[in-house]
Order: structure tokens, then C-alpha cells, then sequence
């Protein structure tokens, strides 16, 4: 990497860092870019270098932050997936993400409040920021290598995300209806029965 690349990538993680500091703390909609901008010590036109508004940046922030918690959690897991079954490695791979965002309600609260499927498709199909993992890639890969075939595998995707985001934000910040080591087992199961509607027989 040039050292042009290397200055536009360090600005472009700033403003990230930086807006991800205000979002959670101050808020979106109390969030000017002017506010993002001083605190990142960039120009304001720098800003519009890499996002077209205030809901771009927010946007490429939940998926940045997202591909951030897959990529801890193939890592953690690296050289275990390939020893388990295909519905075992999604599992393995939810309960990680879950307990990172246990462990992170901050992020857990942002990532729910802003992620659509939309945002996360964005995510799936676009250049990954830094050192992001490429997760149409990974999951893709898991299907291939699965001995399944699996009708309309983006919906199942689409399901398991929408059921964990919206059980968990409930549970781990408000521990209602049960508490998260309660919900797991429900969870988990659900995933798999969604996941057996998926194959072809």
C-alpha cells in the first residue's frame, strides 16, 4: 500500500471511529458532521471524500462494525469450524457474536437500532473496509462445502439475522423475557429448525 492509500485509509478510520464515539454516546440525530469532522481532525470536504452524508457514514458503520464482530468470531474459532456441520458452524459462529455483544451493550444497542437488511446486504456485497471479512464469501463458502443444498439461501440468512438481533437486544439489555443463558438453547434450536427448512431433500 502506497503511502497516499495509506493516509486516505487512516483518515477514512478516523471519521469511522470517531462518528461511532458520538453515536453512542450523544446520539444520531444530535450528531452534526461538523461535530464528526472537528473531532477527527480533518477538513469538513474530507469528509465527503468517502461518505455522501451523515446517513452514510452511520450506514457503512453498522456494517463495518458488523463484519467486526464476524471476523472476531472466525478468528476465535479458527480450526474448529472445519470440524463441525454446517448448522453447527452458524451456531458456533451466532453464540460468539452474541456473547461479544453481551459483553459490548453499547455496540449491541447501535448495531440494532440502525441495522436493516438492507444496511446488511450493503455490507455483504461491498469493498470491505481495512481488514473486514468478506461474509458473502465465508458463507457462501460454508454452503458449498456443506454436503446440503439449501433453496433460497439468502432468506435463510435473512431470518437467523433478524431472530438474533431482535431476541438478543431484548434480552442481554433488558434480561426479559429470561436471561441469555435461558434464551440460548431456545435460539439455537430455532436456528436449526430454520436451517432444516432450507434444505432440498
Amino acid at each position: 500500500m502506497g503511502k497516499v492509500d495509506a493516509n486516505k485509509q487512516i483518515k477514512e478510520s478516523s471519521l469511522l471511529k470517531t462518528a461511532f464515539e458520538f453515536f453512542t454516546t450523544k446520539g444520531f440525530s444530535k450528531t452534526s458532521i461538523a461535530d464528526i469532522v472537528n473531532n477527527a481532525g480533518v477538513a469538513k470536504g474530507t469528509f465527503y471524500l468517502y461518505f455522501k452524508d451523515k446517513y452514510d457514514i452511520r450506514n457503512k458503520l453498522v456494517a463495518h462494525k458488523s463484519s467486526q464482530l464476524f471476523k472476531n468470531a472466525i478468528d476465535e474459532l479458527e480450526g474448529k469450524l472445519s470440524e463441525l456441520e454446517f448448522e453447527d458452524k452458524i451456531i458456533a459462529i451466532v453464540d460468539n457474536i452474541v456473547n461479544q455483544l453481551n459483553a459490548n451493550q453499547s455496540l449491541l444497542t447501535f448495531i440494532s437500532k440502525n441495522l436493516s437488511w438492507g444496511v446488511f446486504k450493503s455490507a455483504l456485497t461491498s469493498q470491505p473496509i481495512e481488514n473486514d471479512v468478506n461474509f458473502t464469501d465465508v458463507y457462501y463458502s460454508m454452503l458449498k462445502s456443506s454436503p446440503y443444498t439449501f433453496k433460497d439461501p439468502e432468506i435463510m440468512l435473512f431470518m437467523i439475522i433478524e431472530l438474533v438481533s431482535s431476541a438478543c437486544y431484548s434480552v442481554i439489555l433488558h434480561s426479559d423475557p429470561c436471561t441469555l443463558n435461558e434464551l440460548k438453547p431456545h435460539l439455537y434450536e430455532t436456528i436449526k429448525l430454520i436451517i432444516d427448512r432450507h434444505k432440498v431433500e
